[in-house]
């Protein structure tokens, strides 16, 4: 249960990135908001979209980190009880 956890967050920090980036590098959502008709809140975009990357950005780091720390963690465990065996 914790790993899909684990997993799930890494996805969602990893997908969320990528979306934000893609949004931050291409002009896509001031083309998407200019056909809705709320083109004014495009000067607003970098107050909402760098943060929103950072978010995303530190979010699949911290799951990153923390899945390879349970994985290192489980391999030197499992191998130290197999040493203990007689």
């Amino acid at each position: 249960m914790e790993e899909n956890r684990r997993k799930r967050l890494l996805w969602t920090g990893l997908i969320g990135s990528g979306l934000v980036a893609l949004c931050c590098l291409t002009p896509i959502l001031v083309v998407l908001l200019g056909v809705v008709g709320l083109g004014a809140f495009t000067g607003y975009l970098d107050f909402l979209l760098l943060p929103a990357l950072a978010l995303f950005l530190s979010l699949a780091v911290y799951a990153g980190t923390r899945q390879q720390q349970d994985t290192s963690g489980a391999c030197c465990t499992s191998h130290q009880s197999e040493s203990r065996k007689p």
